[in-house]
């Protein structure tokens, strides 16, 4: 969950929004249509593509009001749509009575153009993108992580810097 969560960064919307869009659209659609006919095909279990995707969604909305407690704007985090789209590829796979390569064509196709339709959809019905992103940054790295500016020419007049330089001529 955490995976296909993160392909391409579900809070897409405040960050590169239709850059991150594009890669969400690829990499979800993939994620979703191998990882639930790998699993239906060896389980047998149809349905299963809808479960994996209400999961998904349940865990969006959990970080969503987490992000909203810290004082972020409530649609700082818009909930992706994977439910449609697992829900054509679970009655593609029952309709093909378990044969496997026209689930895997019939159903990939279905959530390849029918998953970036609905986030389309879904992004297009938020406000500003980038104005929601400079107004709330949100950190990427953890403070030890920052990367700290180099101080050039600072120390010229250094006593340590100048020992240093007549030690190594």
């Amino acid at each position: 969950t955490l995976l296909t969560i993160n392909a391409g960064d579900y809070i897409f919307y405040t960050d590169w929004a239709w850059t991150s869009f594009v890669v969400f659209s690829i990499a979800q659609s993939t994620m979703l249509v191998v990882g639930a006919i790998y699993y239906m095909l060896f389980t047998g279990v149809p349905g299963t593509a809808t479960y994996y995707a209400t999961i998904m969604t349940i865990y969006t909305w959990v970080a969503k009001g987490a992000w909203f407690a810290l004082g972020y704007p409530y649609d700082f985090v818009t909930v992706p749509v994977w439910i449609p789209s697992a829900m054509l590829l679970d009655l593609t796979y029952w309709a093909t009575r378990r044969n496997k390569h026209a689930a895997i064509i019939i159903g990939g196709t279905l959530v390849g153009l029918s998953l970036p339709m609905f986030n389309m959809i879904n992004l297009l019905l938020i406000r500003d993108p980038l104005e929601v992103a400079f107004k709330y940054p949100r950190p990427t790295l953890p403070p030890y992580m920052t990367p700290i500016e180099p101080q050039v020419g600072k120390f010229y007049n250094s006593p340590v810097a100048s020992g240093a330089g007549a030690g190594a001529v």
